[in-house]
C-alpha cells in the first residue's frame, strides 16, 4: 500500500514519500492475488541522505458496515538545493468493500498553508468542499473508469495480478495539487530490497522526471520506496524504533512535527488561564492499551478509547495523598543522577536557609527555570543539563527531580499535555514532588509550583521505554473542555 503524497509530495524534485502499506513486515513467498487491503497499523521512517526527515503512521479498519478505512498522519521537512519543504497532515479514506473510493478527509499544513478538503465520489466525479486559510469554497473533479484513493496505488497490482512486465494504468486522486492524476505503474517481478528482504518491485510515475522504484511483499505491504537513486527514502520501521524520535521531537516542540502535535481544545478554554484553579477534560482517541496517571495531583477515568482528566480543584475530593511512595522516588537512575555530588553540592546550594519542603521545592524549581537556557534539544540527563546549562522541557524536568531527590524530596518525572493559551495543548515534561503528604505538580520550565491545572499527565518516566507510548498518541487525539474552576 502506498503513502499517497499528503505528508510529502515531490515538488521540482525537492521530495517525495509513498503511502505505505500496514502489518508486519511479511516475506514475499508467492505472489497470489490479494482481496483487500491488510488490516492493522504501520509505521515509516522518511529519509534523505541517511537523516531522518519525517515520519508517517497509517491504519488500516474493516467498517462494520462493510468496507475500509484508511487513517493516516505524519510530518516532513526537507531541504535539497536550496529549495524547502515542511508539511503535517492527517487524511481518512473510506473505500467501499470493492476498494472504491467513497469519502475523503484530509488536513495538511503545507510551508504555513492550512488546507482541510473534505469529498464524497458523486455520479460524475469528485465533490470537494476546501478550506484554505479559513475560506471554504467547493468544486467537481470530474472522472471517468475508477478512481483509487493514494494509500491503494502499491496494493493494486497484488489485487490484479503482479506478472513481471505488466503494466497498469489507474487514476489517483493528489489532495496537495487538488486534482485526479493518470500514472502507470511497473510490475519489474521478484527483486530483494537493497538490505537483502525477498520482495516484488515496482514503478510509478506518480511524479514527472523523477524514478520511483517501490519494493513490496506478498501481502501488499511496501517495505521500501526510493526516489532519485536513493535521495529520498521511505522506509517501513517497528513502533519501537520510532518512538524514541518522534517522542524526543514532540516534547521538544521541533518544527517537524509541531503542527501535527497540537491538539486544538474543543471548545477553548474561556476562563483566563491566571485564574484557572481547576479543569477538567475528556480526551478522545486515548488507546486502550496506553497507561494513566491517575494519583495525587489529578484524577483520571477511562471510557473506552475516552480519558477524562480533573486536575486542582476539580479533582473529586481535592488533591489527595496518591499512591504509597516507592524508595525509587529518591532514587539515582541514568538520566537523573540524584547521587552525582555534583547535583548534591548544587542542591544543597539552593535549598540552604529553605525552612519546609514546600519552601525547598519552590527554590530548586525557580533556579531550574533561571538556569537553564531554553533550547529545543535534550541535553540528555541531568548532570550534562547542569554542564551544559541548557535544554528543553524534558533537560528542566530531569534536572529538578535530581535535585530534588538529593534534597530527600521524593520526586517523579512525567510527560503529557500542557496548555499556554487555553486554546490548544502541547507534549510537555514536568514532575511531581511529594510535598506534605501528597503529589503536587512542579514545572521547572516555566517555574510553577503548583504547576496550572492545563498539566494533563499521560506518562511517567524519562527514559525511552517510558516514552514509547506517546508515539501511539501523537496525531490520534482530541480534547474537549468539559469543565472549568
Amino acid at each position: 500500500m502506498a503513502v499517497s503524497g499528503v505528508v510529502s509530495r515531490i515538488v521540482a524534485a525537492v521530495l517525495t514519500a509513498a503511502f505505505l502499506c500496514l502489518q508486519p513486515l511479511q516475506p514475499a513467498g508467492a505472489t497470489s492475488l490479494l482481496v483487500a487491503p491488510p488490516l492493522g497499523e504501520r509505521w515509516f521512517a522518511i529519509l534523505m541522505a541517511d537523516e531522518q526527515v519525517g515520519f508517517y503512521r497509517q491504519q488500516v479498519t474493516a467498517l462494520p458496515e462493510g468496507g475500509f478505512q484508511i487513517e493516516g498522519s505524519g510530518s516532513v521537512r526537507m531541504r535539497v538545493m536550496g529549495f524547502s519543504k515542511e508539511a503535517s497532515s492527517r487524511e481518512v479514506y473510506r473505500l467501499s468493500a470493492g476498494l472504491a473510493l467513497q469519502t475523503i478527509e484530509v488536513e495538511q499544513t503545507i510551508n504555513g498553508r492550512h488546507t482541510r478538503l473534505t469529498g464524497k465520489v458523486v455520479t460524475d466525479g469528485l465533490l470537494l468542499r476546501q478550506v484554505v486559510q479559513g475560506k471554504a469554497s467547493k468544486r467537481l473533479l470530474k472522472f471517468k473508469g475508477q478512481l483509487l484513493a493514494g494509500p491503494l496505488l502499491n496494493l493494486y497490482p497484488l489485487l490484479k495480478g503482479p506478472l513481471a512486465g505488466t503494466v497498469f494504468r489507474v487514476q489517483v486522486f493528489d489532495p496537495e495539487e487538488i486534482k485526479i492524476k493518470p500514472v502507470s505503474i511497473t510490475v519489474e517481478g521478484e527483486q530483494a530490497t537493497p538490505d537483502g528482504q525477498p520482495a516484488i518491485k515496482l514503478r510509478n510515475d506518480l511524479y514527472p522526471f523523477v524514478e520511483n522504484e517501490i519494493w513490496v511483499d506478498s501481502q501488499g505491504n511496501t517495505l521500501l520506496e526510493s526516489v532519485r537513486d536513493g535521495l529520498v527514502l521511505t522506509r517501513a520501521e517497528q513502533p519501537e524504533r520510532l518512538a524514541a524520535v518522534v517522542s524526543g521531537m514532540a516534547l521538544s516542540k521541533k518544527d517537524l512535527i509541531y503542527d501535527l502535535s497540537q491538539v486544538r481544545a474543543e471548545p477553548g478554554l474561556k476562563m483566563a488561564m491566571t485564574r484557572l484553579t481547576g479543569l477538567a477534560v475528556a480526551i478522545d482517541g486515548y488507546g486502550l492499551q496506553l497507561p494513566l496517571v491517575a494519583d495525587g495531583w489529578q484524577w483520571s477515568e477511562r471510557n473506552g478509547e475516552q480519558l477524562v482528566i480533573r486536575t486542582g480543584a476539580l479533582r473529586p475530593g481535592g488533591i489527595g495523598p496518591g499512591a504509597p511512595l516507592e524508595s525509587s522516588y529518591l532514587a539515582s537512575w541514568e538520566g537523573i543522577e540524584a547521587a552525582s555530588p555534583a547535583i548534591i553540592a548544587q542542591a544543597r546550594q539552593v535549598v540552604d536557609g529553605k525552612s519546609g519542603v514546600v519552601a525547598q521545592a519552590q527554590a530548586l524549581s525557580s533556579w531550574t527555570a533561571q538556569y537553564l537556557a531554553d533550547t529545543v534539544d535534550d541535553s540528555g540527563s541531568a548532570l550534562a543539563a547542569l554542564e551544559k546549562k541548557s535544554g528543553n522541557c524534558q533537560s528542566h524536568a530531569k534536572l529538578y527531580t535530581a535535585l530534588a531527590r538529593a534534597s530527600g524530596i521524593p520526586t517523579r518525572f512525567v510527560s503529557g499535555l500542557v496548555s499556554r493559551d487555553g486554546q490548544a495543548f502541547l507534549f510537555h515534561s514536568w514532575a511531581e514532588s511529594w510535598l506534605d503528604g501528597r503529589w503536587v505538580a512542579v514545572d521547572p520550565t516555566f517555574d510553577q509550583l503548583p504547576a496550572d491545572p492545563t498539566h494533563l499527565a499521560l506518562f511517567e518516566g524519562h527514559t525511552v521505554a517510558d516514552l514509547a507510548p506517546l508515539v501511539g498518541v501523537i496525531g490520534r487525539i482530541s480534547i474537549g473542555v468539559l469543565e472549568e474552576r
